[in-house]
């Protein structure tokens, strides 16, 4: 693994290099988005065998009730223990997060509040790659029917018997087995197979975040979770355990990209070891190999403010503060999820503790968080106003009216009076 001096060079390549793959990602996307909102089924059918080598048909690209059954009856009920526990973490960080009605008096006469519902429909798209991200299926769905959803379609490429079990558990009857840039399309503008959603929602790798932004004008989205991303900040901390978190969200995709950021040289060159030590423990066909090789580094910054700028100019998915977490935790403005102290591993926030693990990447987390039931759901202003309050609001939106040169306005309180 690399070891570099936190300097501002160093600061623009690493951002760089995020904006040049995004834009590489979106001339690609852009063709298969295109080609499905021109010919529909036959360009989804044929994008799926092109990339994920999956023949489909109108009639087999959507998950039958017998396979469901199936799923349930051959996953090990272990599993399916460990997903009812992660389910009901979720369920219940998801529900202390909905949005409320409330109505409240602002003054005499003049009544105002907020009515909460749900969007109707929404597709959540679940990475495929050599396994089907079944935590991702938690994530996305739970909130979806805490919020109230009616329509909540799931889109896989190729989802395996845990996938459907889990599924099944939820009460998830639709899922179609499409992947990438090619399903966000389908979602986004519907084929004849596969109807069109208000939102899209999940996470991906930068084919897919990049299609998500291309349909974002056309279908809502909820945001760019793109390549996973890690960051460790510690000037004291376990070598064994940082290298460990890096390694675990590096292995996520060959895009991935694994940081750690210290003042300490000493402690880097001992994560730097331990992570080529942990690397030679996983198969050479595990992402993590690439990833670390292209996108992993321990960055060596010449005092705790200079590295703390990093960390929130870069904004990563991951914060891990494994010593002095307090501390460092009030310098932190922009990360999607933190990790405190040195029992917080990564991994638990990917699968139960019940924070969402769909996460802002490429500098989003500079402007909002993860994914929440807020983002199923609509917030809608509503006022009332009585004669009283009518008498009390009148000279005041005469004078705006006025000001703003907008006579109909003005005349929509004159009639009333």
């Amino acid at each position: 693994m690399r070891i570099l001096s936190l300097t501002s060079a160093t600061e623009k390549k690493l951002l760089a290099s995020r904006r040049a793959a995004t834009r590489d990602a979106e001339r690609i996307a852009a063709r298969i988005v295109a080609d499905i909102r021109r010919r529909g089924d036959a360009a989804l059918f044929a994008w799926t065998k092109r990339l994920d080598g999956l023949a489909l048909t109108s009639r087999t690209v959507w998950v039958s009730r017998a396979e469901f059954a199936d799923a349930r009856r051959v996953v090990p009920r272990e599993f399916l223990a460990a997903a009812a526990h992660a389910a009901r973490n979720i369920r219940a960080v998801a529900r202390r997060q909905k949005p409320l009605d409330w109505a409240f008096e602002v003054e005499p006469g003049v009544r105002a509040g907020q009515l909460v519902r749900p969007i109707e429909s929404v597709g959540c798209y679940l990475p495929g790659g050599r396994f089907s991200l079944v935590s991702t299926l938690l994530m996305t769905v739970i909130p979806a029917q805490v919020a109230g959803v009616p329509r909540i379609v799931v889109a896989s490429p190729q989802p395996g018997p845990a996938l459907l079990a889990v599924a099944d558990m939820l009460g998830v009857a639709s899922v179609a087995r499409v992947g990438g840039a090619q399903a966000i399309a389908a979602l986004a503008y519907g084929t004849r197979s596969i109807p069109r959603v208000d939102k899209i929602f999940g996470p991906g790798n930068r084919f897919v975040t990049a299609a998500k932004r291309l349909v974002s004008s056309d279908c809502a989205i909820d945001l760019l979770a793109g390549p996973t991303e890690a960051i460790v900040f510690a000037a004291r901390g376990n070598a064994k355990f940082i290298a460990a978190d890096l390694l675990a969200q590096a292995e996520h995709d060959p895009d991935a990209v694994s940081l750690f950021v210290t003042t300490s040289a000493r402690l880097g060159r001992a994560v730097a070891r331990e992570i080529e030590r942990q690397l030679a423990q996983l198969p050479k066909s595990n992402p993590a190999w690439r990833s670390i090789a292209a996108h992993g580094a321990v960055l060596i910054a010449r005092d705790v403010a200079s590295a703390a700028r990093f960390v929130n100019l870069f904004a990563p998915e991951h914060l891990t503060l494994p010593e002095d977490a307090d501390s460092l935790l009030r310098r932190v403005d922009s990360a999607g999820s933190i990790f405190l102290g040195e029992w917080s591993a990564q991994t638990f926030g990917d699968y139960a503790t019940g924070t969402n693990h769909v996460l802002p990447t490429g500098g989003v987390a500079r402007t909002r968080g993860g994914l929440s039931v807020s983002d199923f759901v609509k917030c809608m202003s509503v006022q009332k106003i009585t004669r009283a309050g009518f008498r009390r609001l009148a000279p005041v939106a005469r004078e705006f009216a006025r000001a703003e040169g907008l006579a109909a306005h003005g005349l929509s309180i004159e009639v009333r009076e």
